[in-house]
């Protein structure tokens, strides 16, 4: 099953949830419900509603999104029934999910960087990026020029369905609703520049009584560079995790413009998805509707040594999309001004 969010033009601040059957065929789906009939006492308006409702409720609207499918191939949905497709024309596609708790991204996982890495943990090293960051298929990254470069970093994304505390690598998946597509944007620009190298203070070593030592460090925040206005486009809607039986065989790719920058699968990520849940949920709870976006897909598109990193935004423009194999296509045009 495949759920988009939207909203009608006409009122761009209400939320609402569609069954996609393909790329331009979506119904939404309280119209849908009332016209193949349902059990549900309560039909989600929002992605956020039907995630939170539980297996039970996501088992029927399943059940609703295969019925829905059948009836259009064999062309069964007639006039009658008043269920047409949406105009997707006159409608904002949203973000996979509009209101996450947190987007928690792992840093450096893809096996493509192993060689690169001078000194780092061996367990997965994560980030988080605000909502605020939060982008739809179509609409458009903002850039200013005092950005300087900022590149794509094309990932899979794991949507959360069910509270997450300590849990077991083994129990993961239990609490995985589906999987979209997230473009990380990121400027090595505003890293640079908001970057430490200065001695950080410690405690002096052991058995030297009381007092401070200095060390020196490096160190940087993710504040600027990753979580500026519209650097997380999500989506185009989320997969169903029963579509998508091993999200670690999937080829992903990213293009700009026409040219393509990267080109790998999903089976290069370092930390798979179940060590990765169990390690985040051992020190931040997970919640339904968070994104937990697994790293960026590295291995080099097009051009012999090409990378993502070769993707200046600022300089190129877009529109700028991203490719999962079972979930579809992430697209956005680049917008560059004050």
């Amino acid at each position: 099953m495949k759920l988009a969010s939207f909203a009608l033009n006409d009122t761009p601040n209400v939320a609402r949830l569609a069954f996609v059957i393909d790329d331009t065929t979506w119904f939404p789906v309280t119209e849908a419900c009332q016209t193949v009939g349902t059990t549900l006492a309560l039909i989600p308006l929002t992605i956020h509603d039907a995630i939170e409702a539980g297996p039970d409720v996501w088992k029927e609207l399943a059940r609703i999104a295969e019925s829905l499918a059948s009836l259009w191939s064999s062309r069964s949905l007639t006039m009658s029934t008043r269920l047409t497709p949406l105009d997707l024309g006159a409608l904002t596609i949203l973000p996979a999910v509009q209101t996450p708790s947190k987007l928690a991204c792992l840093a450096l996982n893809n096996s493509a960087n192993v060689d690169r890495i001078v000194k780092g943990p061996s367990h997965p090293a994560v980030f988080t990026k605000p909502l605020t960051a939060l982008v739809g298929h179509g609409s458009p990254i903002r850039l200013k020029p005092h950005y300087g470069r900022v590149h794509p970093e094309p990932e899979l994304a794991v949507i959360i369905g069910k509270r997450a505390t300590d849990i077991a690598a083994a129990d993961a998946y239990d609490h995985v609703f589906g999987y979209t597509i997230h473009n990380d944007l990121t400027s090595p620009t505003m890293r640079d520049e908001d970057s430490f190298h200065y001695r950080a203070i410690h405690p002096a070593a052991e058995g030297d009584g009381e007092g401070i030592r200095y060390v020196e460090s490096h160190v940087s925040y993710s504040g600027r560079y990753k979580g500026s206005d519209t650097f997380s486009a999500l989506g185009p809607w989320i997969v169903t995790k029963d579509e998508i039986a091993n999200p670690h065989s999937l080829d992903i790719s990213c293009h700009v413009r026409d040219e393509c920058f990267a080109s790998d699968n999903t089976i290069n990520l370092f930390h798979k998805v179940p060590e990765v849940l169990a390690f985040l949920s051992g020190y931040m709870t997970l919640l339904p509707g968070d994104v937990v976006s697994m790293g960026t897909a590295l291995a080099s598109g097009g051009k012999p040594g090409r990378a993502v990193q070769n993707a200046d935004l600022n300089k190129m423009g877009g529109p700028v999309s991203v490719t999962i194999e079972r979930i579809g296509t992430l697209s956005n045009p680049v917008s560059r001004g004050d």
